[in-house]
């Protein structure tokens, strides 16, 4: 029975990291300006490289949900998670405000190393799953019980 819960949590998670991810990837393009505030000076393009983790958010959380490609979508993730690391370390730094978002020294202790919690919790995602009640966008798939 303890395994049957492990199982529907994990699900429920991964709706949750999903509709998260594609919330915020979404949020790239409707609300860029904060996004682009935040990439570091030295890299080129801010406004593109925030469409395009934009993207790849929108992407790795519709293929979370599609339990073919799940366990790829999960690595794509971390990938992620990483490479938008510096922009974070960025807006800690250099002290940059975005409206809406708490910009003091405790936040930043805690939102910093957050994203490894992120990246655990993508990488929970990772490892085949034959869970017959993955959730899924696909209807049929993955076959149900």
């Amino acid at each position: 029975m303890r395994m049957e819960s492990i199982q529907k949590n994990k699900e429920l998670l991964r709706v949750i990291l999903a509709v998260t991810l594609g919330g915020v990837g979404i949020l790239h393009f409707v609300v860029s300006e904060p996004f682009i505030r935040i990439v570091p000076g030295f890299l080129p393009a801010p406004a593109a490289l925030v469409y395009i983790s934009g993207f790849f958010e929108i992407l790795g959380a519709i293929g979370l949900l599609i339990p073919p490609v799940s366990q790829l979508a999960a690595w794509g993730i971390i990938a992620l998670f990483i490479a938008v690391f510096p922009a974070n370390i960025n807006m800690a730094v250099n002290h940059i405000h975005i409206d809406g978002i708490p910009d003091g020294a405790w936040f930043q202790a805690i939102r910093l190393p957050f994203q490894g919690v992120l990246i655990a919790w993508a990488y929970w995602y990772t490892k085949f799953d034959d869970n017959p009640q993955q959730a899924s966008i696909i209807p049929g798939l993955p076959r149900s019980q």
